[in-house]
């Protein structure tokens, strides 16, 4: 059995800046991954904590942590297919915090940018379920 945690955000710091005093610059965003292995006596699991960063130029408008865990019974054994499952769940969690508090800000207008799932070393995540 999976079990999932809530996704928390750790970090929200948003620096206001007038975008229009920035010409026609429109914020770039840049969105990670990063998993760890979590273990107790009875099960496993993975933390997914998912990073994005909006910056206009060199300067940073936002910087946006959550996190969220799995926890799995130790006989279950996770593939590559629920594993993605996990990761695309954590990350439209991820979006659903970042589209509830973007509202009011200068960034109301922009979007997270997806991750690219090509560039995921599934096998490297699978095991650290072993």
């Amino acid at each position: 059995m999976i079990e999932q945690t809530e996704m928390v955000v750790n970090e929200w710091i948003y620096l206001p800046t007038e975008l229009s005093s920035m010409g026609q610059l429109k914020p770039q965003c840049h969105t990670s991954l990063d998993v760890m292995k979590k273990r107790a006596p009875t099960k496993k699991g993975i933390a997914c904590r998912l990073t994005s960063r909006f910056k206009v130029g060199d300067a940073t408008i936002l910087l946006f942590v959550a996190e969220n865990t799995y926890v799995i019974d130790l006989e279950d054994v996770i593939d590559r297919n629920e594993l993605l499952k996990m990761i695309r769940f954590s990350f439209f969690q991820f979006n659903e915090k970042f589209e509830l508090r973007k509202l009011g800000t200068d960034l109301q207008n922009s979007f997270l940018t997806p991750l690219d799932e090509n560039k995921i070393n599934l096998d490297t995540i699978l095991s650290l379920l072993d």
